[in-house]
Order: C-alpha cells, then sequence, then structure tokens
C-alpha cells in the first residue's frame, strides 16, 4: 500500500486514534485481516468472523509488526495498550481507505463480472496487461465487500492497471464496489444461473450485473463497457451505460472474436483472435473450449489499453493460470490425469468443464474419462433440474463414467445419468468423499482422465488432492 500515516488514515476512515503514541507512523505494509499474514509496517483490520473475533487478535498482529489496528472498539489494556484507529464499521472503513487508496495511485481500473469465467477470464487480462506496466489483480475469488478493498489497497505509486473481479449476491452489490474502485473500463462476461436461488432469475442476475456498466464514465471521459455478444442479456446492457461499448463474441457486430475454433494438444483451444486493427493465431495453454470466450474478453480489454494484436496472440498463448483448483492438470506418475476444477460450480461451468473433459480423452484413442461431480449450491428451486441436466449431458457426451459425491443433489446428477440411458456401473451415486476416494483407488488405471468439480462449500478440492496424494496419506486422511 502507499504509505499514509495513522492520522491520514483516521481522517480517511471517520476513526479515532486509540493508544497510538506516535500518530506520524506510517502504514507501509499491506492490510491484513489475518494476523497470520501480517509484515512488517502492516495495518490489520480487525473483523468478526464465524469462529474467532479478529479483536482477540489485535495485541498479537502488533506484536508481529503491524503499526495499529483497525478496530470496532479498543483493543488493548492500561497495562498492555494496543494502537488502533477505532471506527463504527471495520468493513466501511476498509471500503473508505481503498476508496482513497485507488484515488491517490491513479491507475486503470478494469472491473469485470460475469456468473461464469470471472476468475479465469481475471487472471487472463492481468497476464495481459503485466507486459504494458505494473499490474495489480484479485487474488483468486476475493470479489467481495472484503476482498475487492484488500486488493486495491495493495497498489502503490508504480501501479498502472488495477484489475479487479467483482461478484454479487444481490441487488446494490456490484454498485457499491464500483463506489469504492471506480472503474474506466467495465467487462460483463455472461449472465447465467450461478446464485439463482438468492437473485429469483435470469432477469434479476442481468440487473445486478448491468451496474458495472451504470458505474462507468461517459464515452467522452474514457469509459469503456465491453460486453458479450453472444448474451443476449449482457449485450441488452449496451443501452444501460453513457460509456462506449466494445463487443466480443462470434455475433455479428463483434469487434473482437474468434475465427477457426479448434481444439488441439489434448483439448487445449487454437482459434484466430480478429481485433479492429488486425489478427493474428492463438494456441492457449489452458484447457477447454470455454477459454475461447474468457480470451476474447481479455483481448478486447487489452486492446482498449493499447496493446497490438500480435502482443495480444503472444500474451494469451502463453497465459497459464493464476488460480488454484480452476481446471488445474496434473498428471500422475501411472499415467492417470487429474483435473481439478473444484473451487466452484455452476450449470454453465459444470457444461464447460464437462466437455473439456471428453476433449482431453478424445485425444487419446481408448483414454477413458471420469466426471466425479459434487452439488452445487444456491440453484433455489431449479436445483433439481439443473442436477439432471448436468447428469443426463455426461451421458450424451460419452463420459465414460459418472461419480457423483454427496447426499440429495448427488443422487438427482446420478438419477439424470440413469434416466438418460446411462447403465451398468456408467453412473454411480458415493456417499462421501472416502467412498469415491475408495472407489476411484481401486478402479482408476493408466490413462484415465479424472475431472473434479462442485461447489466450493462442498470442498472437493479434498478429493483431487486425495488422488494425487500418496495411498498411506490418502487412507490417514479420510479414515
Amino acid at each position: 500500500m502507499i504509505a499514509l500515516s495513522l492520522t491520514e488514515i483516521a481522517g480517511l476512515v471517520g476513526g479515532q486514534p486509540h493508544d497510538i503514541p506516535d500518530p506520524d507512523l506510517k502504514v507501509t505494509g499491506p492490510v491484513v485481516i489475518d494476523s497470520r499474514e501480517v509484515r512488517p509496517g502492516s495495518l490489520f483490520a480487525a473483523l468478526p468472523g464465524e469462529r474467532v473475533d479478529g479483536h482477540d487478535f489485535a495485541g498479537g498482529a502488533v506484536a508481529a509488526g503491524a503499526v495499529a489496528v483497525l478496530a470496532a472498539r479498543p483493543v488493548g489494556t492500561p497495562d498492555a495498550p494496543v494502537p488502533a484507529i477505532v471506527v463504527p464499521d471495520v468493513i466501511a472503513a476498509m471500503g473508505a481507505l481503498a476508496r482513497a487508496v485507488v484515488e491517490r495511485v491513479g491507475a486503470t481500473v478494469v472491473a469485470l463480472t460475469g456468473s461464469a469465467g470471472k476468475t479465469s477470464t481475471k487472471d487472463l487480462i492481468a497476464q495481459l496487461l503485466q507486459r504494458r506496466g505494473p499490474t495489480v489483480w484479485t487474488p483468486g475469488s476475493l470479489n467481495n465487500e472484503i476482498g475487492l478493498p484488500l486488493t486495491a489497497m495493495s497498489a502503490d505509486e508504480a501501479t498502472q492497471h488495477l484489475v479487479l473481479e467483482m461478484g454479487a449476491r444481490g441487488k446494490g452489490h456490484i454498485r457499491y464496489l464500483t463506489e469504492l474502485t471506480p472503474p474506466r473500463i467495465g467487462l460483463v462476461l455472461n449472465v447465467g444461473t450461478a446464485h439463482i436461488g438468492e437473485f429469483g432469475g435470469r432477469e434479476q442476475i442481468a440487473e445486478a450485473k448491468g451496474e458495472l456498466v451504470e458505474s462507468l464514465p461517459p464515452a467522452a471521459e474514457g469509459g469503456v463497457a465491453v460486453l458479450n455478444a453472444d448474451d443476449p442479456f449482457v449485450r441488452a446492457m449496451a443501452s444501460r451505460t453513457k460509456a462506449r461499448v466494445v463487443l466480443f463474441g462470434e455475433a455479428e457486430g463483434a469487434g473482437v472474436r474468434a475465427g477457426n475454433v479448434r481444439l488441439a494438444d489434448g483439448g487445449r483451444p487454437a482459434f484466430t483472435l480478429h481485433t479492429p486493427t488486425g489478427c493474428s493465431e492463438v494456441t492457449m495453454r489452458l484447457y477447454g473450449e470455454h477459454h475461447v470466450s474468457n480470451a476474447l474478453a481479455a483481448a478486447a480489454v487489452a486492446h482498449e489499453l493499447g496493446m497490438s494484436v500480435d502482443e495480444i496472440a503472444v500474451a494469451l498463448s502463453e497465459a497459464g493460470q493464476l488460480s488454484r483448483w480452476r481446471m488445474e492438470v496434473t498428471e500422475r506418475s501411472d499415467g492417470v490425469t487429474v483435473v481439478n476444477d473444484a473451487y466452484n460450480a455452476n450449470p454453465e461451468s459444470m457444461r464447460a468443464a464437462l466437455r473439456a473433459l471428453v476433449a482431453m480423452g478424445a485425444a487419446t484413442p481408448g483414454r477413458r474419462t471420469w466426471a466425479v461431480l459434487g452439488p452445487m449450491a444456491e440453484l433455489g428451486e431449479e436445483s433439481l433440474a439443473e442436477h439432471d441436466a448436468v447428469g443426463r449431458l455426461a451421458v450424451r457426451l460419452n463420459v465414460s463414467k459418472l461419480v457423483a459425491v454427496g447426499g440429495q443433489e448427488a443422487a438427482w446428477l446420478d438419477m439424470g445419468a440413469k434416466n438418460e440411458g446411462s447403465w451398468g456401473e456408467e453412473s454411480v451415486h458415493v456417499s462421501d468423499v472416502r467412498a469415491a476416494v475408495d472407489l476411484l483407488r481401486s478402479e482408476l488405471r493408466p490413462g484415465d482422465v479424472v475431472l473434479v468439480k462442485a461447489s466450493r462449500s462442498v470442498g472437493l478440492e479434498r478429493l483431487a488432492q486425495a488422488l494425487l496424494d500418496g495411498e498411506g496419506e490418502v487412507a490417514g486422511r479420510w479414515a
């Protein structure tokens, strides 16, 4: 973070200094919410959690090198004072401080949202823009009212680009985030069914996602809305912004599009990138045709920021996956390939992952494909239909074996597969991770490809890791 004195910070967040011996002392390190991440010069933000209260760790954070604590109440004692800036609401104070940092840094803020593909696209944009100058981006999926300020506050005077993923679980969430970090470029990827149980329908999701383009400055002031021409809900957002609109996709009128799309090298997409200033060939390192749309979105942003089509094509061809558990491909010593895509899941990302799995298997004749799937959360009344549809799709794509892991939702996955025409042991429902590990350990053979995917709350990444661990460690972990 840019260096700010405790007096400056107190003024910016409307806080009261408490037990601060030197108000001119500066915060020079990162703002953190985990006392284990404190470094010399840090500011520790004490947040109440589900199980623990950050205020209880304030003294330890200062002892570890934090300059002070951002707290909702005094955290020291007369015998052991702890320097703090006391505020009514720590999360709101983090937002105010993030806004001040962004204003002082002056970096170009690129914000993106969508129902699926946000994190992968954000990672691509970051890798492209890094080639043009210092770039800060959202780590993982820290895209809410806590994670976004933490990312923004990590920018400093050298930062040229700030790439921020914005998530929403309701109306007004994205609008709030854009108030903290006003974007000049806003990207909307798609409107799907993720969190549809909370929103109520795709129309409501589109309403919430469109808050991003409404926040952009007018075209005359440099505002740019980058919209998916292939998604009618997203394309319609053009009427909700005063910014200049740039379209990407395959639909007519898309300024950034892909031609001659194909899958090469075991499921890696290749295509001709077309932009208003020329075209160039791209062969990606990532797996799955769904990354073509993500790449086009990233290319559109990079093109707006001055990168040539050849620069963009090279960067896309060299880009990797920066965030964990998203189509993370590992080959075991026995030739089994484990695809850990277990960070999160919704109907759109499930379908994309299954198609990627099949493409990877098709690269080698006779190679078996396994889809080890868990529940998709927050689908509300659509949950039964969506899980049933994913199970049916696994059969239609000719996935060799579906292993549905978990309770009722997993049973619906298995039911869909069986109703679509699965027979024998092609689809199986197991109750938990241990049962799935035991099944896979007994039946996997060299050359098999195993996809592991579920919503984040399920924690199915443990299963993927178990498949990569030594047998003894697996047995001990799940005993």
